[in-house]
């Protein structure tokens, strides 16, 4: 079986350096890098050969945040961002920046385990989904292999978390699907985040799916979760 390749972004040394081995442990394959810039260059190197990075925030040179942007124009590969910064606005803008996941230090090394291996996970599924799969409600096109999705002809940039949730929804056309079932399907058995964490990602999804739009397509069923249909 492939081992699957970790991009460890982390200045301080001895941390990347526990991280990085008990990641050893569990089987994956692991590069390090002490700045902003040598990740950068560590990825471009050869783009399609990462499975997940783990970006901290305060990197020398340039920062985490600033990395996440640049790689996420150029590529969907999952990024956890690990950071003493746990102001909500702070890890809003990790999440707008790019980023799938987050998660404050100082952590517990189980819980950096369970999350790596549901981004993976994820990563995986989708790569081995039917060529040329594209799902279709009103005029919105997911396209699964492209990894696209569009609405009247416009193009988003959605991030790999905010395009699993909407392939999810499109998926289910129609079905009403809990905050549980969408946090099972989207992030994982093995989730320890908050159950909020899907209406965060709603909100986003709604902020470039439907707005500036005649209709919405996704819909709150009030104490149950969200649906995506066209309402006549």
């Amino acid at each position: 079986m492939k081992k699957a390749n970790i991009l460890l972004v982390e200045d301080e040394k001895s941390v990347a350096s526990f991280v990085s081995t008990e990641l050893g442990f569990e089987n994956y394959q692991v590069e390090e890098a002490y700045d902003g810039e040598q990740a950068l260059n560590l990825f471009l190197q050869d783009e399609s050969k990462w499975d997940l990075i783990l970006l901290d925030w305060m990197l020398p040179k340039l920062n985490g945040l600033e990395v996440c942007r640049r790689i996420r124009k150029r590529s969907l590969v999952p990024i956890i961002i690990m950071t003493a910064r746990d102001y909500i606005g702070d890890k809003v803008a990790g999440l707008d920046g790019g980023a799938d996941d987050y998660i404050t230090k100082p952590f517990e090394i189980e819980e950096l385990l369970a999350r790596v291996r549901v981004a993976i996970r994820r990563k995986d599924s989708y790569a081995a989904a039917p060529m040329n799969h594209v799902y279709q409600v009103g005029d919105l096109r997911l396209d699964i292999e492209k990894r696209t999705a569009a609405r009247d002809g416009e193009t988003f940039n959605l991030t790999q978390r905010e395009f699993d949730l909407l392939a999810t929804l499109m998926k289910n056309e129609g079905k009403v699907l809990t905050r549980e079932e969408l946090l099972s399907k989207v992030w994982g058995f093995d989730y320890m985040g908050q159950t909020n964490i899907v209406d965060v990602y709603i909100r986003y999804l709604r902020n470039k799916i439907d707005k500036n739009q005649t209709s919405s397509l996704i819909h709150t069923v009030r104490g149950i979760g969200y649906a995506l249909r066209i309402e006549e």
